[in-house]
C-alpha cells in the first residue's frame, strides 16, 4: 500500500515563541535587519506578525508564548555570505553569541539567543 498524498508542498511559515511581540519586533528589524512583511491585529487582541530575512524564501512569525513555554534547543539555523562579519555584528549589537565553531569539513558557524532565550544558528554558505 502507497502512502497517502497530503498535497503539502512545502513550508510557508516557521513559529518563534516569544513573550513580548513589541520587544521581539525592535530585535528581529532593528537588530537582526529582518524585513516586516505584515503585523495585523487578530481576534482576542493578538497580533499576526510576519518577517523574512533576506530573500524572503522563509517567512517567520512572531508568536506570543503560552506561559510557563520553555526555550529548547536550536530549532531554525539561518545562513549567511560571511560568518565572521555576521558574528561581528551580532556581537557589536550585544547580543548573546557563543564562539565560531571551525569544524574539518564543516562551514563556520555559531549559536545566538534572542532576548526570550530562543536559540538560532547561524551557517556560512559553502
Amino acid at each position: 500500500m502507497s502512502p497517502t498524498k497530503t498535497h503539502i508542498t512545502g513550508v510557508r511559515t516557521v513559529s518563534i515563541q516569544v513573550d513580548d511581540q513589541d520587544a521581539a519586533l525592535a530585535f528581529y528589524v532593528d537588530v537582526l535587519g529582518f524585513t516586516k512583511l505584515r503585523d495585523n491585529p487578530t481576534p482576542g487582541g493578538g497580533r499576526w506578525i510576519e518577517l523574512a530575512p533576506g530573500d524572503q524564501s522563509v517567512i517567520l512569525t512572531l508568536e506570543s508564548a503560552a506561559p510557563g513555554v520553555s526555550r529548547g534547543p536550536i530549532g531554525i539555523r539561518f545562513s549567511t555570505d560571511d560568518a565572521e562579519a555576521a558574528h561581528a555584528a551580532l556581537r557589536e549589537a550585544g547580543v548573546d553569541t557563543d564562539e565560531i565553531l571551525r569544524w574539518p569539513g564543516v562551514p563556520p558557524m555559531f549559536a545566538f539567543r534572542d532576548p526570550d532565550g530562543n536559540a538560532f544558528s547561524v551557517t556560512e554558505l559553502a
